[in-house]
Order: C-alpha cells, then sequence, then structure tokens
C-alpha cells in the first residue's frame, strides 16, 4: 500500500493542475467573449442606426415621387378639362378647326422651301 499513497498523490495533483488550467483557460475565453459580445453589440447597433438611416432615406425617395406623381395627376386633370372646355365651345372649336388647317399649310410650305434650299445647296455645291 506504500506504492500507492504516492501515485494517488500524483494524481490528485494532476487532476488539481488539470482543473486550474481549466479555469484559467475558461475565464481567458469568457475575458474574449464577453468583449466579442460587446464589440457584436456595438456592431449590430450602428448596422441598424445604418439600415434605418437607409431605410428613412428610401421612404423620403418614395414620398418624393408620390408628390411628383400627384402633381402630375392634378395637371393632367387640369389639362383635360381645359380640354374639354375647348371641344365643348363651338368658337372655340373652329378656331382650332382653322389653326390646324392653317398648320397643315404650314407644313406644306415648309417641306417646299426645305426642297428649294436643297436644290439650291446643290446648285451651289455644282458651281
Amino acid at each position: 500500500m506504500g506504492g500507492r499513497r504516492p501515485v494517488l498523490v500524483a494524481l490528485a495533483l494532476v487532476i488539481v493542475l488539470g482543473v486550474a488550467v481549466y479555469v484559467r483557460l475558461w475565464s481567458i475565453d469568457y475575458n474574449i467573449s464577453s468583449v466579442d459580445a460587446d464589440t457584436l453589440r456595438r456592431e449590430f447597433d450602428l448596422a441598424n442606426k445604418e439600415a434605418m438611416d437607409e431605410s428613412a432615406e428610401w421612404r423620403h425617395r418614395y414620398d418624393q415621387q408620390v408628390e411628383i406623381a400627384a402633381q402630375c395627376q392634378n395637371d393632367l386633370i387640369e389639362i383635360k378639362q381645359s380640354l374639354k372646355k375647348v371641344e365643348d365651345d363651338p368658337s372655340l372649336s373652329k378656331r382650332l378647326e382653322m389653326l390646324q388647317k392653317e398648320n397643315v399649310g404650314l407644313v406644306k410650305q415648309l417641306e417646299t422651301l426645305r426642297k428649294e434650299l436643297e436644290a439650291e445647296k446643290l446648285k451651289c455645291k455644282s458651281q
């Protein structure tokens, strides 16, 4: 029995040292993990703030586009109403018809003048 005692003491000492090393490693890991948790929490908060800012920016852009669309819709309604007034007013309808006929005549004159200009250009180039 005398030979077992030093082996048991050595085994107990190794177990105590192993537990001490394990506790020390665990405390180091816990300290690093808590620092990592704080860092992760800060990074998450920063990412969350950035996402909220981006969301607010996109919401602002959406609101601007809604305002522009509403303004365009109102302008279109006004134009349709004024056009309806023109269609309903016989004197304005006649004036519109006259202007359209005049426009057709002016377009024909413009085409004639363009052809004459081309002919003159060709004459100048050939001389």
